[in-house]
């Protein structure tokens, strides 16, 4: 397992700049509408005839919130119109019999997981019509492993939606919490009872589910390190098998709910960092793992023995121990990653209800990975679960020689192994405990898109 992450103040002041989260590789913004339907249907029958077929990772977008979160950068609608919950399942059940016909019937489906905006916008029992939908179409892994996951807004369930939504199936679930100091919560315009949102942590127990993560975020306006520092003492006394601390990224010429939000309340570069040191030092001292990224662990949970094992993944769900899998979307914005290709649907909620009332597929822009694309895609996910890269590995699989190969890259890397972030030796690239905290930044090292001309780089979050 990589070692836990050391905190150079002054290096992650000089490497903090815009880049990808790398989710996937190529990321997002290289998609093109050139990649449409025909492609997808393409990619899909490939996929079928690998001579050992992946299994498959479903993911169902719900984009409905009834109140804007002023930090949030999601593909979201906000409504509180209920009654727009049906006629969206009904068109995720169409969308579900039209992907999967295109799937031999017999791949396993490993993962599920319900993400949005606000997945339980729509009812447990429409939830639970939904997965009956997905599971009269695929086969679904009776593996004690086998993942289905939602992410809940304590503000809108109960305890007895928790029991509801267990009996369904779901055996994981991620809670939004971000701060719960009354003056950040204002100022972002999410207020959450802290009895409230500790009483649903307590049924996901209570009620079977295996797992539960809690999302936190450092750089919020107004946060100080004593609220932040009670924030955090409450969630670790709740001991959530998982915790995910985002960086806040304020992107107001991108996401227009943020420019409610006043630049003069967010924290400085200096108290930002202080707050990251902060979380740190507390989930480690209370026993949890840095994963890597944002995202930490109690050790005995399946994604820190996944990182050990060298099996743990990277997509679009984030860190997940279902490396061998096809990722199959369903909703307005969802990404399908089906073999060599990353397929988009559309992000407006209209121009995805037409696609699926004429009836054809929802495929709004999408990408065929080159031989380049999936090396380099191989090189970045190892850096960002792993730590490093195996350069006899990579060599093995794609045919190449390494240091001729990523000459350049290993010319980019060069000032961070000056600055003690990267060792490169012979047989691996190692992120030290020092560059842990700044994987992304060793990735870019290893991304051809951002040494083209064309390549914004302004348009990712900062990488601290």
């Amino acid at each position: 397992m990589p070692t836990a992450p050391l905190f150079p103040t002054d290096l992650l002041r000089r490497y903090d700049r815009p880049g990808p989260r790398y989710t996937s590789y190529p990321t997002a913004p290289q998609f093109s509408q050139d990649f449409g339907a025909a492609q997808l249907v393409e990619a899909a029958r490939a996929s079928n005839g690998d001579p050992i077929p992946r299994r498959l990772s479903l993911y169902v977008h719900v984009p409905y919130c009834t109140s804007p979160c002023f930090y949030c950068g999601c593909n979201r609608v906000i409504t509180r119109d209920r009654s727009r919950s049906e006629p969206y399942r009904t068109r995720l059940a169409r969308e579900i019999g039209m992907m999967a016909g295109l799937f031999d019937p017999d791949r396993e489906v490993a993962q599920l997981h319900f993400g949005g905006g606000t997945p339980n916008f729509l009812t447990p029992a429409q939830l639970r019509a939904t997965l009956l939908d997905l599971r009269d179409h695929f086969r679904f892994s009776d593996a004690a492993h086998r993942d289905i996951s939602i992410e809940l807004d304590p503000r809108e369930l109960t305890p007895d939606d928790i029991a509801e939504l267990a009996d369904a199936g779901f055996n994981r679930a991620s809670l939004g919490v971000q701060d719960f100091d009354p003056d950040v919560q204002r100022a972002v315009n999410r207020e959450q009872d802290v009895d409230a949102t500790l009483a649903i942590i307590d049924a996901c127990g209570r009620h079977g589910m295996r797992s539960v993560n809690v999302d936190l975020i450092y750089g919020l306006p107004l946060q100080t390190l004593e609220g932040f520092a009670r924030t955090l003492d409450t969630v670790i006394g709740a001991r959530p098998q998982r915790l995910a601390v985002y960086s806040y990224a304020h992107l107001p010429e991108l996401f227009k709910p943020q420019r409610q939000i006043r630049a003069e309340d967010l924290p400085c570069a200096d108290l930002k960092l202080d707050l990251l040191r902060l979380a740190i030092e507390r989930l480690t001292a209370a026993g949890y793992v840095y994963i890597g990224m944002d995202h930490f662990a109690l050790p005995d949970d399946e994604l820190a023995i996944a990182q050990a094992r060298g099996g743990l993944h990277r997509n679009f769900m984030g860190y997940t121990t279902h490396a061998d899998c096809d990722l199959i979307g369903f909703g307005v914005s969802a990404i399908s990653h089906i073999g060599d290709s990353y397929s988009q649907n559309p992000r407006d909620l209209t121009g995805w209800e037409q696609a699926i009332d004429a009836p054809r597929l929802a495929v709004w822009r999408g990408l065929r990975l080159s031989a380049d694309d999936q090396l380099r895609a191989d090189v970045i996910q190892r850096l960002m679960c792993q730590g490093e890269v195996p350069i006899d590995a990579i060599e093995r699989a794609h045919g190449i020689d390494f240091a001729h190969y990523f000459a350049d890259s290993l010319h980019r890397l060069q000032p961070l192994q000056d600055d003690g972030l990267v060792w490169i030796e012979p047989e691996r690239i190692v992120a030290t405990p020092e560059g842990r905290l700044l994987l992304r930044v060793i990735a870019m090292c290893f991304d051809g898109y951002l040494r083209q001309p064309q390549a914004a780089p302004a348009r990712y979050s900062r990488t601290v």
